[in-house]
């Protein structure tokens, strides 16, 4: 399984809709508006690379509203 945090950008007056229909994404475990130099936050689980690339461009970005997004994916760190 592959975890991400999706930074988005969001057009004025939009985020509560963009929210509301990023929640309906499979995979999405949490989605908040944000304050800052972003406007949500989503975390977004994924059966791999591929299949959350697919979440990323294919549903996320075509939702009315969204100018862009930032990924970072979770790295899980080994404790010593």
């Amino acid at each position: 399984m592959v975890r991400a945090y999706v930074l988005l950008t969001v057009e004025i007056g939009k985020v509560e809709k963009v929210i509301e229909e990023v929640k309906r994404i499979s995979g999405v475990t949490k989605a908040d508006a944000v304050t800052g130099p972003y406007d949500a936050i989503v975390h977004l689980e994924a059966a791999d690379l591929g299949d959350l690339t697919r979440k990323i461009l294919h549903d996320i970005h075509n939702i009315d509203g969204v100018i862009d997004t930032t990924t970072a994916i979770v790295v899980e760190l080994e404790e010593e």
